[in-house]
């Protein structure tokens, strides 16, 4: 992967690139073609002219290994299926695609061992996937089968026809019902590899509801308006309740299952069949014995 920030404006992006890196203009191409460039965490096309300090990711290494991505045994827990979607119930622990030196042991190698129905909108590194949810987040995802329902979920989620419902437990004990976090976020200005709330970051907002409080823990629903990268585990740390477990934005040690955040709800309007849905999936068991513990 190369990240770099533009120096230069009013230039295509793919006579940019080709001009300060070692690849050839048609390489650019299709790299940009297979939306592995973003600028400001946007794919663009090659038309877009760049500004001055766009922040400019290209995921090279995946259109290396395009063609060498391979179909793995898998137990997928599936929540449902049709001939146009599916929705996965993903363990804590499991990446979603392939990328950053992990290219066999992700959902997608799942998916096309299960499948070879799956949409290629998103690339051949990213079959099917219309969303994602963090490596160590549990909880429900919607995988497309088909090109056309790729593209119609991916409007609804742009439009927040799609709702999502999480569950998460938060470390210390909140005292009000419920809040609202209306906070932008955006890259880390220090450690480019976690998200935080800052001035000019993107819009986000967060429904949280206390459902129990405990000794040192408070457990919640969040809702998401927005879908920015790491919003809940971002916005909880933000107003002092990180989730409990959470290696990135919580000061705490936290054990290799991860942040105890589940995508526990889902509802949405099925693109063809019109027929509303609604899914729920109960807490991974580690997740659900902690608590009981708590209880205890």
């Amino acid at each position: 992967m190369i990240k770099l920030v533009s120096d230069e404006k009013d230039i295509r992006i793919d006579k940019y690139l080709a001009n300060i890196l070692d690849y050839s203009r048609e390489y650019i191409g299709k790299l940009i073609d297979s939306k592995l460039v973003l600028v400001n965490e946007k794919v663009v096309k090659a038309s877009y002219k760049v500004s001055l300090n766009d922040e400019i990711v290209i995921h090279d290494e995946e259109m290396k290994i395009e063609t060498n991505i391979l179909p793995v045994k898998m137990d997928l827990d599936i929540v449902y299926e049709d001939e146009y979607l599916m929705v996965i119930n993903k363990p804590s622990g499991l990446v979603v695609h392939p990328g950053n030196g992990n290219y066999n042991n992700t959902l997608v190698n799942g998916l096309m061992y299960y499948t070879n129905s799956l949409s290629n909108v998103g690339g051949n590194v990213r079959p099917g996937i219309v969303h994602r949810i963090d490596k160590d987040t549990s909880g429900l995802l919607l995988i497309a089968k088909t090109n056309q329902v790729h593209e119609l979920l991916a409007d609804d989620f742009k439009n927040k026809r799609i709702k999502r419902e999480y569950i998460a437990l938060l470390n210390g004990v909140f005292k009000g019902g419920s809040a609202t976090i209306d906070a932008p976020i955006g890259r880390d200005k220090f450690n480019r590899e976690r998200m935080a709330v800052l001035e000019g970051g993107k819009n986000a907002v967060t429904h949280m509801k206390v459902i129990k409080r405990y000794d040192k823990y408070t457990l919640v629903s969040c809702i998401l308006e927005t879908g920015r990268t790491h919003q809940i585990r971002v916005h909880m740390a933000y107003i002092g309740y990180p989730i409990f477990n959470d290696p990135v934005y919580s000061k705490k040690e936290a054990t290799s299952f991860g942040q105890f955040l589940h995508s526990y709800k889902m509802n949405f309007v099925h693109p063809i069949t019109k027929k509303e849905m609604e899914f729920i999936c109960p807490l991974p068991k580690y997740f659900q014995e902690f608590l009981d513990s708590l209880e205890k």
